[in-house]
């Protein structure tokens, strides 16, 4: 899957996963504080009940001839009596705070009138402590329906992106296909043409047309550096490398022979900064597209009569040109595949993406300046 494919799945199922665990995450809120309102009022009703069984026991005791008086008590509710002016007289707990102001988080009381007046309690307060032991079922039980929504509900929007890209994929793929028929169409005149330059400059016989000559030479070394860029951009994932011990100095002293018609072309100056005997350990032909797309984006895109400065040290390898520039939006995204931040020359915007992916192979950090009408400086440091 292309980097633009995992960003438009990755983006889908961000919002499709937020916006679901959002309604799902409401839902369960609603549910979880219903249910645990109706729990608690469950376990207030039995502190009523037994409020009323009290009553009835106070009664019993009002009317009776016994001398000894036993308070009725439960082993889980505790309860206690106060006379009018809800002053405690007795009970199985006495609260601390006031009957007018009496609140806990983690009790349950229910205050009720004593009438008639029995044995001077005038009020009666039940308590009992919250049983907390449902209220954790029912959170284990939320939490286990949201983890297993959230991993069917994941892998439906997983299936639902991957219908998102489909029509994206197809796109490319016919990209793709369209760029290999074009490279097997391209390849025979590329090799023609340069085959036919060769052998009149062999045999002299282009000194009066120089200029056409040139000309040719520049438009062919173009459509040469277009195809095999083609070519390994359609098969890079299957490209054997030859990696050896390549000594960068000279590899790109004769690139910048090779590029030298564009550069006369155009009148741009070139300052040269290489070190001898920079050794790197990396297959030749992707040290060449590294350098062969760099200076022919330096050039496509420098001014006339303008500068183009090679660096080459022990610790990278640096081209900077005084074109046209790119701004931070473009800088942004000029690394993608057909990305061009300027129109106004030709190209497929392919040139930066596979350096990028060259980088990326070799570990290697590519880091790229640019300002308007100034000039864009390009660094690949290993």
């Amino acid at each position: 899957m292309l980097s633009s494919e995992k960003r438009s799945l990755v983006r889908f199922l961000v919002i499709y996963l937020a916006s679901t665990l959002l309604l799902f995450s409401l839902a369960s809120w609603i549910f979880y504080s219903s249910t645990k309102h109706h729990l608690l009022d469950k376990q207030r009703d039995t502190i009523m009940y037994e409020a009323e069984r009290i009553k009835s026991k106070l009664r019993g005791l009002h009317q009776s001839n016994d001398a000894v008086l036993y308070y009725p008590s439960h082993s889980k509710i505790d309860s206690a009596i106060y006379d009018l002016d809800k002053k405690y007289i007795f009970g199985t707990f006495k609260p601390s705070v006031k009957l007018d102001t009496i609140l806990s988080k983690d009790t349950l009381y229910y205050l009720s009138k004593v009438e008639p007046y029995y044995l001077g309690a005038a009020y009666l307060l039940t308590a009992r402590k919250i049983d907390y032991t449902p209220i954790y079922a029912l959170q284990k039980q939320i939490l286990f329906f949201l983890l297993l929504a959230g991993i069917v509900f994941s892998a439906l929007g997983y299936f639902l992106g991957r219908l998102f890209v489909a029509p994206m994929r197809d796109a490319i793929a016919r990209m793709n296909l369209f760029i290999q028929d074009t490279t097997h169409e391209l390849n025979t005149p590329i090799s023609t043409i340069l085959t036919n330059i060769e052998m009149i400059e062999t045999f002299g016989k282009h000194v009066e047309n120089m200029d056409e000559l040139k000309r040719i030479e520049i438009a062919s070394m173009t459509l040469s550096r277009i195809y095999d860029d083609l070519t390994y951009l359609n098969l890079n994932h299957h490209y054997h490398r030859k990696i050896e011990n390549l000594n960068m100095g000279d590899l790109l002293k004769e690139r910048m022979v090779y590029f030298t018609s564009m550069l006369e072309v155009k009148k741009i100056d070139t300052v040269l900064d290489i070190q001898d005997d920079i050794i790197l350990n990396i297959d030749k032909n992707d040290a060449l597209r590294l350098i062969d797309n760099l200076l022919s984006n330096a050039i496509k895109y420098n001014k006339r009569y303008g500068t183009l400065n090679v660096t080459l040290d022990k610790s990278m390898l640096c081209i900077a040109d005084t074109g046209i520039g790119m701004s931070k939006n473009d800088l942004s995204e000029v690394k993608q595949r057909f990305k061009r931040a300027n129109k106004s020359e030709g190209g497929f915007g392919i040139g930066l993406h596979i350096v990028s992916q060259v980088c990326e192979n070799y570990d290697f950090d590519l880091q790229i300046e640019s300002t308007i009408n100034e000039g864009t400086e390009v660094k690949i440091v290993w």
